[in-house]
């Protein structure tokens, strides 16, 4: 599925639910089901920087694709790094480093954090891109 597939079937997901409490526990679930990061990137390196709980990020790339692993100490936190990565991860690191992500601006995800979560939501999407146009250029 394409990115944009992706932002599809999550942008469906959330119309689901009719109110944010909901749609909070939704990302919390997604939390929960992210695929832990191995504790060798649990560094200083990988985390992301901007963010109010601590978020860490992986990348590699695997023939075309980039893939991200990651992780949070904070619940919601780690619910909103796994929507993305469940959006990025698998795709063509060109594709990610210039994806806008339509889909948070959709469901309304951004006006529904504090200052602080939407920041640090900004610096994982940046952080993400960062990784792709990396692997792109190589």
């Amino acid at each position: 599925m394409s990115i944009v597939d992706n932002e599809k079937e999550i942008i469906e997901d959330f119309d689901l639910f009719s109110d944010w409490e909901d749609k909070y526990e939704y990302i919390i679930s997604l939390g929960r089901e992210l695929p832990l990061i191995s504790d060798q990137y649990k560094t200083e390196e990988h985390l992301v920087r901007g963010c109010q709980s601590r978020v860490w990020l992986h990348a590699e790339k695997q023939g075309a694709n980039i893939v991200f692993t990651a992780d949070s100490d904070a619940i919601i936190t780690k619910g909103i790094i796994a929507l993305l990565v469940k959006v990025l991860s698998n795709q063509p690191a060109i594709e990610v480093a210039k994806t806008d992500l339509d889909f948070i601006n959709k469901i309304g995800l951004k006006e529904h954090l504090s200052p602080n979560r939407s920041n640090g939501l900004v610096s994982m999407i940046q952080k993400m891109k960062t990784y792709a146009a990396a692997y792109s250029a190589k």
